[in-house]
């Protein structure tokens, strides 16, 4: 039977190329012969759910424990009403317990206890009824809220204690986030802020991403199948963009031997990736598309804006900051640093948030093109300021984060522009106060840096032309723009304070300077 590569749900063994998912998670045996209850959170579509089931198919084939993994999503529907989400959740776990286990393994009916004990009371007896201690992975936990949540939480904490004859030796509590971030409607806070009361966990664990070694491992699996050559820079590439990510690991390679690259007598080069990626990118399929709901969260906007204007984050928690990190959106740079996870995620983050000005631009001529399809940098300019002077004040309402709603026009802007063949990269990291862009058509290559000008701070001017200058020369090129949004309090409309000049940079290149 052919395989393939997954992007949707768990992977199965006989249609997927996968990897042992347990690799990435050595620590569990030995938690569960401790009796250890633990929580496993990772980001979406990292082999989570994949991992558990191939855990609990591994314990229970070894005959020493009675081994599932269960679900409390369908609780969802009922934050306040604790009683019917039991019912919910217990329903489902009958019908995942007869599909994964055998039938001397099966618990018993499960007792007519009163609402609020009702898992509490089934777990206990079926603990009791099983000829082998009893493991429960349960997942999608964090999809339960406010009363239902905390009545979940206590009824396994009270338990506990009765482990393994009376209560499941072992259990794991499997979601995108950790306890303290469960979301929960008391004292005024919209997270959980601590571990109580599921204060009995031994250990909080993630799933890491893949390594280099793993990407071409995966990848290799397909060779090994169809004769399909990954070249070494093409798995590299994969790696540098996805950083192991194994949803877009998975995508990247299903884009291409499914649709680019459909001949196995072809080799799969480093060009077949990135134009893997620019799709991937593109389409925003399910993956990349729930990047943009956690970007309206107030939460994820209060990290993610002053990151993308190059603003340090001041005094924002450090749970806060962690949040953000468990949800696979940023990683700690070594350097130090929030910086997005990978660099599609630092392609898709600010496209996603250009998306409304993008979708509010009037119709636009493209005026900056030669009659032969060319990118003409002076006619480009002279439309951005057309465009600019007469469209930039009412676009800037439809910006979501208002701190780089002029970054986020402009850049609606340029995606008009490479719309019709071109390539739009950025580059932005925390404290750079500033935004590089770089355009790329045909063989026009233009290097812009973005900066702001903020109430009660000298002009920019100055540490913007020795930033550009550096970005221009790690483009090789000799002259770019300078774009500065004047965002002081009592200035004129943009339309009569929008200016160019021209100036040099200290390693004398030729700049535009664009203020408006």
């Amino acid at each position: 039977m052919p395989k393939w590569f997954n992007i949707a749900g768990p992977c199965q063994g006989d249609i997927h190329y996968m990897l042992s998912p347990l690799a990435r998670l050595p620590e569990l045996t030995q938690l569960i012969e401790q009796r250890g209850y633990f929580v496993i959170h990772a980001p979406r579509q990292t082999g989570k759910t994949t991992a558990m089931l191939e855990l609990a198919q591994q314990l229970t084939a070894s005959g020493k424990y009675t081994a599932v993994m269960v679900s409390a999503e369908v609780g969802a529907a009922f934050p306040n009403d604790p009683g019917a989400a039991e019912k919910a959740i217990l329903g489902s776990w009958r019908d995942s317990v007869e599909g994964y286990l055998p039938t001397e393994l099966h618990p018993p009916t499960w007792p007519d206890a009163d609402p609020g004990v009702r898992l509490h009371s089934a777990l206990k007896v079926w603990a009791e009824a099983s000829p082998r201690p009893l493991v429960i992975f349960i997942d999608e936990i964090d999809a339960l809220r406010d009363e239902t949540l905390i009545s979940v939480l206590r009824q396994l904490r009270s338990g506990y204690p009765h482990r393994p004859k009376r209560f499941p030796q072992s259990l794991a509590l499997i979601g995108v986030r950790d306890v303290r971030d469960y979301k929960v409607a008391s004292g005024g806070s919209k997270r959980l802020n601590t571990s109580s009361p599921f204060n009995i966990k031994i250990k909080s664990l993630t799933l890491r991403n893949f390594t280099l070694a793993e990407v071409a491992q995966l990848y290799q699996q397909h060779t090994a199948a169809t004769g399909q050559v990954f070249t070494t820079d093409a798995v590299e590439q994969a790696f540098a963009l996805t950083q192991g990510q194994p949803w877009l690991v998975n995508a990247l390679a299903k884009e291409i031997v499914e649709e680019l690259v459909k001949d196995p007598a072809q080799n799969i080069t480093l060009k077949h990736i990135e134009e893997a990626k620019e799709i991937l990118i593109q389409r925003q399929d399910t993956h990349l598309d729930s990047l943009t709901s956690l970007l309206r969260q107030e939460q994820v906007r209060s990290i993610i804006e002053p990151i993308l204007a190059g603003q340090d984050l001041g005094d924002i928690p450090n749970d806060d900051r962690q949040f953000l990190v468990d949800l696979g959106l940023v990683v700690r740079h070594p350097a130090g640093g929030l910086t997005p996870a990978n660099p599609i995620y630092r392609e898709v983050l600010p496209r996603v948030l250009a998306s409304g000005p993008q979708d509010s631009l009037p119709m636009i001529q493209p005026s900056w093109l030669t009659p032969e399809g060319k990118l003409n940098p002076e006619q480009l300019l002279e439309a951005f300021l057309s465009f600019w002077r007469q469209h930039g004040q009412p676009l800037l309402k439809s910006a979501p984060y208002h701190e780089i709603a002029p970054h986020l026009v402009l850049m609606a802007f340029l995606h008009r522009v490479v719309n019709g063949g071109g390539i739009l990269e950025r580059e932005y990291a925390i404290g750079s106060d500033r935004m590089d862009l770089c355009l790329r058509y045909g063989d026009v290559t233009l290097g812009m840096e973005l900066k702001v000008w903020r109430e009660g701070r000298p002009d920019p001017i100055k540490a913007g032309l020795e930033q550009l200058d550096r970005y221009l020369a790690g483009l090789g090129l000799n002259q770019g723009w300078l774009v500065i949004f004047d965002q002081r309090q009592g200035l004129p409309p943009i339309a009569e304070r929008t200016t160019t000049e021209q100036v040099m940079t200290p390693s004398d290149r030729t700049v535009i300077v664009i203020r408006g």
